[in-house]
């Protein structure tokens, strides 16, 4: 089933549909060509895409026509693991404790305080409501940094140039490449191995000069990468549980 879906139309609808136990989320866009169903892994959401001369009757009829296949990716989905004082997170792709320690006289909202034989602290600081969007930020301005660094060291390597980088929450791609050289990436990378990270950051520097996934595409990303099967092996191994991390449970 073709899963690619927009996720900025400015129309959107919730559709009920009865058995389903995940809301669906119904957005007409006005370049779609044909329904779209996927599933949203850190929305734990149904999303259906439609194009602007569809009905929602068309749409509940579609989403009925491919029930089976939501309902088998949704019980495929890891469970959630929020963000909560306690858990166990993967950074760099070694294993954190996080701990929400409330209100702090030290500078820093969160830093990394390291034990021996035990998974280093993160520590944040705060209320604890919200403490989950102060690791989140914090989570992001690393996976920033990272990336920043990658996409430099690659781009010069192959004589190109990022106009910009964004890191955000993209629930459906790991990083993308605009026509005018903009690069936007998941802060969830940051929790991946550095090498997997490495492997995202040159495959998208290689789109600067080839926006495609052609034969000429994928020469560029292994002369910058040479290690980027194991790293996409990785994500397709374990992106799921990435993208868990930090979803919100029901």
């Amino acid at each position: 089933m073709t899963v690619a879906a927009s996720e900025t139309s400015p129309k959107k609808h919730d559709l009920e549909f009865a058995g389903l136990n995940a809301p669906v989320q119904v957005r007409r866009h006005p370049s779609a060509r044909r329904l779209t169903l996927r599933v949203s892994q850190t929305r734990r959401a149904v999303i259906l895409t439609m194009p602007k001369y569809c009905s929602l009757d068309d749409a509940k009829n579609f989403l009925s026509e491919n029930i089976d296949w939501v309902r088998t990716c949704l019980e495929a989905l890891p469970d959630p693991v929020p963000f909560r004082d306690g858990i166990i997170l993967p950074i760099r792709g070694g294993e954190h404790q996080i701990r929400f320690i409330g209100q702090s006289r030290r500078g820093h909202v969160v830093w990394i305080d390291d034990r021996e034989d035990m998974p280093p602290l993160v520590c944040v600081t705060g209320d604890e409501a919200h403490a989950p969007r102060r690791l989140k930020d914090w989570l992001t301005s690393q996976a920033k940094n990272d990336l920043s660094a990658r996409v430099l060291w690659h781009a010069r390597n192959l004589g190109l140039s990022a106009k910009h980088i964004t890191v955000r929450d993209q629930t459906s791609r790991w990083g993308s490449c605009s026509s005018r050289g903009h690069l936007a990436f998941s802060w969830r990378l940051v929790m991946a191995p550095p090498h997997v990270l490495d492997y995202v950051a040159a495959h998208e520097v290689a789109h600067l000069q080839e926006m495609n996934h052609g034969p000429r595409f994928w020469e560029l990303v292994r002369m910058t990468m040479p290690g980027m099967d194991e790293a996409r092996m990785w994500l397709r191994e374990n992106g799921a549980k990435l993208h868990s991390i930090g979803a919100v449970a029901d």
